[in-house]
């Protein structure tokens, strides 16, 4: 089973990544705020981090930026903003592989109920991957003939309707994780239903 075998391993290395990412934004933010003498050793390790860091700084530093606030805190919002990602990232990747062992055992057992079951849930997991796909997308500018444009016709039904009750903070649309959490909810009925669990 891919969820007991496959998933851990997964797991650790998005994790992992994720503690290099947020080491990289702690020594940018001390950085920030030293300011070392740029032709020093300090300094050009500085220059570097501030490179390596930059593009995924930047959209937070704009962001504070427009609501008047020091972007030299923008390491904290990356910082957020990349372990919600994360989170969501490894909870997307445990559905997927969860949904293989599903439609695997349906098949296996020849209960159609069950089968059926991790087929809807499966789809509901597409559509939280195409809605997480539509939050990263909304940092960046994109053609209208992209795959990512093609995400954003998809949940435009579900997530028009959204916005217009909880429209976006800047870059950030919250909307999209109460949808996802709506989601999740309906992911679980489904489980309790088709499947028994």
């Amino acid at each position: 089973m891919l969820t007991v075998t496959v998933y851990p391993i997964v797991w650790i290395i998005l994790w992992s990544a994720f503690l290099v990412l947020l080491a990289l934004f702690i020594l940018r933010l001390i950085f920030n705020y030293s300011d070392p003498n740029p032709f020093g050793t300090v300094g050009r390790f500085g220059f570097r981090i501030r490179r390596a860091s930059e593009r995924f700084v930047y959209p937070s530093a704009r962001l504070l930026a427009n609501f008047g606030v020091d972007v030299r805190l923008a390491p904290l919002v990356s910082m957020f903003v990349a372990l919600v990602l994360t989170y969501f990232l490894s909870q997307i990747i445990g559905n997927t592989f969860f949904v293989i062992d599903g439609l695997t055992a349906g098949v296996a057992t020849g209960n159609p109920k069950m089968f059926i079951g991790f087929v809807l849930y499966g789809l509901l997991s597409v559509l939280v991957l195409f809605i997480f796909i539509r939050f990263i997308s909304s940092w960046f500018v994109f053609a209208r003939n992209t795959f990512l444009a093609f995400v954003k016709r998809v949940t435009d039904p579900i997530m028009l309707p959204v916005q217009r009750l909880i429209p976006p903070i800047g870059m950030f649309d919250i909307s999209a994780m109460i949808v996802l959490l709506v989601i999740m909810f309906l992911q679980s009925i489904v489980l309790n239903v088709f499947v028994g669990r």
